[in-house]
Order: structure tokens, then C-alpha cells, then sequence
């Protein structure tokens, strides 16, 4: 028996309410809170004859950190499950310290403004000291470390798909399957389908500014950074067929690249069709990507939030998207003396995903574990004092979880790997 205090009322949101009303056992009490408090009274509306979860919804700013810790006072909850935007992970992390409360997120801090001068001048030393320039990085909240150990509280950070399950991947295959990991590849596969000539299937500032971004991977303990999108790779992905996959910089590579130091070579891959390339291409050549703003008619604008108003909304693309996607992590390593390689991974058809809470399966694979990851903090399974990804728990109640609610994985021996 809990009560959970839910930060953002989104895409992904909407999908880690539902599955929290379906685990009423555990989550007897919600509260959902945004600065549209219509969009959460229209999700209690839809939800609470199906479940015995008293949900309640309130307004909040989750820019201000005394906005955050009132609301955070007034409810007491057990957990903040911050599924809002990654610029909000501080201002959160802030308040529940002050109010001595566990907090869990899905995706590591980045700046909204990242032209300002004081991040900027952090944001330069970190790319010249360790060689990679993504906008996100775990530094920000690894710098909690102190003050959550002190205060006793959990911070939960990236409990979602990529990163979040791919974490617990590989905490697994260290756990039941490997004696020594040597390499990991995590792939990332939408074979969805919207119909639209160009949309994002997550919001489209972080996606747009993650995918423009230069590619970066760990080898021998080193980052190596490379032009974006210049490492391409076809894979043949179970229940969706050959794809075009690129290397990007993903957060989870931080993560594992330090708390499994031994880990030779870790990369990131992600699908991409040819019209969303040149449509980003393109917008990028045109300066529709940039976070800075510009002079408009006498008003300030920032053409990738001016961009975002224009595209569709990825909470509106569930009733349209069809096909699946498959993410997963291929490993090689050592096992008693020889050595092994295995695939974990998981299919998710979009349309089954609608069915069910009327998503696609992108919020979807994101939304159930978020979910999972606040039902372990709250239960005590995932509970010690200071700030940790998911690699570093016991994996198995999680992947138990897994399957129980709706994100089945399987494990395949001897994959074809990745060149």
C-alpha cells in the first residue's frame, strides 16, 4: 500500500498512471500533477472506474522548487515518479530532498537553455575531460549522491526503456549469464508505421536534439566521438525485418561504462527510415533545430519549441501507428572459460498497445517501466540511501515484472552480431 506522487501528464505519463491504477495492490493512491491540471482531470475521468487507485490531480509548476515542495508536503507521498521533462530533474530531485521523499525518473537531466553562459562553461569542461559533447549527461545527478546517502532516500534515475530496461539487461546477463562482459550493443528498433511525412514518436525537443547530436561510444574505458549519424549498420530485428540502424550517444552507455568498468566496448544503435533523415536534415540546415532563440515580430521564439507546435503531438499518434518495435542488447563475453554471446529483447506491437491503454508503443515501453521501477522503491525491493541507475539493483524482480506487465522479454544464444 502506497501513495506515488506523478510529476507530467504526457505521453508516457498517461501509459505509467494506467499501469499503476492495473497495480492497485501496490499503488493505492495516485496523484497526478501538471501545469494542465485539465489534461490530469481528464485521465482521472478516464481511469478511475477501472481501478480501486484513489487518483487525485493538482496543479503544479515543476520549474519551481516551492511550487514542487508544497504540493509534495500537502500530499506525502511514499515516491515522486518524475515523468515530466528532463529539465525538470533538478528542481524535483531539490524538492524531494527537502521533504524526505524517494524520487524516480526516466531520462538524465539536459538544460532547456543551453546557451546559458553558467551550464555552458560545466557543459565545456565535461566534453574536453572526457571527450563526449552530448547535451545530457549523468554528472548533474550523480552530484546528489552526497546529500541522498545523508538523507537516507532513494533517487531512482532512468527507469524507462533505453535507458532503464537495457540496464537491467545487462545487469542480468552479469548476473545469470556471463562471468565477464566484453561487449554490449544496445539496439533500438521502431518498425511503426504513423502515416505522417514527419513526426516524433517522443517529444520532439529531446528527440530532435538527441539525434542531431554527434555519435559517441566507450571503447577500452575511453569515449570515442563521431559525426552524427556516420556509423550505419542493417540488422535483421526478429518480428520486424531488416532495418537501417545508426550509432547515437545514449546516457545508459555513461551509466554502464562506469559501474561495469570491465566491459570493453559499449555502443548505442537506433533505427531510422530515409524520409525522417531528410526531413531532419533539412530542418537542421535551416535552423529549425536550434534551442537558441531568435527575434520574431518583436517577441522572442525558439525555433525547436516553435517546431514542436507545428508537429504532431506524440500522445495523438497511438490510433494510427501499426507494426512493432524490438529493443534489446546483444552480448559477448566469457562464460566459465569459453566464450558466449546472447540477445535479450523485447517486441511491442502498437496497435496491441492502444488496445490497452491507448498509446503507441514507444510512451508504452517507456511507461511500464517506470511504473515498475516506482513499485520496487515503493515496496522496499529497490531501497538503499543515494543515486543509482538500474544496473546497479538485483535485476530479477524487475525482469520478473517485466513479463507480469506487458513487456515479455526472451533471450536468444549465438545472435548475429553487429560489425
Amino acid at each position: 500500500m502506497s501513495r506515488l506522487l506523478i510529476i507530467g501528464c504526457g505521453g508516457v505519463a498517461s501509459v505509467a498512471i494506467a499501469k499503476c491504477c492495473q497495480n492497485s495492490d501496490v499503488f493505492t493512491e495516485i496523484m497526478i500533477a501538471s501545469r494542465t491540471v485539465s489534461k490530469c482531470d481528464a485521465l482521472k475521468a478516464k481511469l478511475e472506474s477501472k481501478t480501486t487507485t484513489k487518483i487525485e490531480t493538482a496543479t503544479v509548476n515543476a520549474d519551481s522548487v516551492p511550487e514542487l515542495v508544497a504540493l509534495i508536503k500537502s500530499y506525502k507521498p511514499d515516491a515522486v515518479l518524475n515523468v515530466a521533462l528532463p529539465y525538470q530533474d533538478l528542481t524535483i530531485m531539490d524538492a524531494c530532498l527537502e521533504c524526505g521523499v524517494h524520487y524516480i525518473d526516466t531520462a538524465n537531466y539536459e538544460p532547456e537553455d543551453t546557451d546559458d553562459p553558467e551550464w555552458r562553461a560545466i557543459y565545456d569542461k565535461r566534453c574536453k575531460e572526457l571527450g563526449f559533447s552530448a547535451y545530457f549527461d549523468y554528472s548533474w545527478q550523480w552530484a546528489y549522491q552526497d546529500r541522498f546517502k545523508e538523507a537516507g532516500l532513494t533517487a531512482l534515475l532512468g527507469t524507462g526503456f533505453d535507458p532503464g530496461v537495457t540496464s537491467v539487461y545487462a545487469a542480468y546477463a552479469k548476473k545469470h549469464y556471463f562471468d565477464e562482459i566484453h561487449t554490449i550493443d544496445i539496439l533500438d528498433c521502431n518498425g511503426g508505421d504513423h502515416g505522417y511525412p514527419f513526426a516524433t514518436n517522443f517529444n520532439p525537443e529531446i528527440n530532435l536534439r538527441e539525434v542531431s547530436a554527434p555519435g559517441s561510444y566507450v571503447e577500452n574505458g575511453k569515449w570515442v566521438e563521431i559525426p552524427a549519424m556516420s556509423i550505419k549498420r542493417e540488422y535483421d530485428f526478429d518480428g520486424v525485418g531488416m532495418k537501417d540502424m545508426y550509432l547515437l550517444h545514449h546516457e545508459e552507455i555513461e551509466a554502464l561504462a562506469k559501474n561495469m568498468p570491465e566491459v570493453k566496448r559499449i555502443r548505442f544503435f537506433m533505427t531510422f527510415g530515409q524520409s525522417y533523415l531528410t526531413h531532419m536534415n533539412c530542418l537542421e540546415n535551416v535552423g529549425m533545430l536550434s534551442t537558441t532563440p531568435i527575434d520574431f515580430e518583436g517577441q522572442k521564439i525558439v525555433p525547436i519549441q516553435f517546431l514542436k507546435a507545428l508537429l504532431p503531438d506524440p500522445a495523438s499518434l497511438g490510433p494510427r501507428t501499426v507494426g512493432k518495435t524490438n529493443i534489446g542488447c546483444i552480448f559477448t563475453g566469457i562464460k566459465d572459460g569459453k566464450e558466449r554471446s546472447i540477445y535479450i529483447y523485447n517486441i511491442c506491437d502498437h496497435q496491441e498497445c492502444y488496445k490497452e491503454v491507448e498509446s503507441q508503443a514507444i510512451s508504452y515501453t517507456t511507461g511500464v517501466p517506470a511504473m515498475i521501477g516506482s513499485m520496487l522503491v515503493v515496496t522496499g525491493q529497490w531501497l538503499k540511501p543515494g543515486v543509482f541507475t538500474t544496473d546497479e539493483f538485483d535485476p530479477d524482480p524487475y525482469m520478473e515484472a517485466l513479463n507480469k506487465w506487458g513487456l515479455p522479454w526472451q533471450v536468444v544464444e549465438n545472435p548475429v552480431l553487429v560489425p
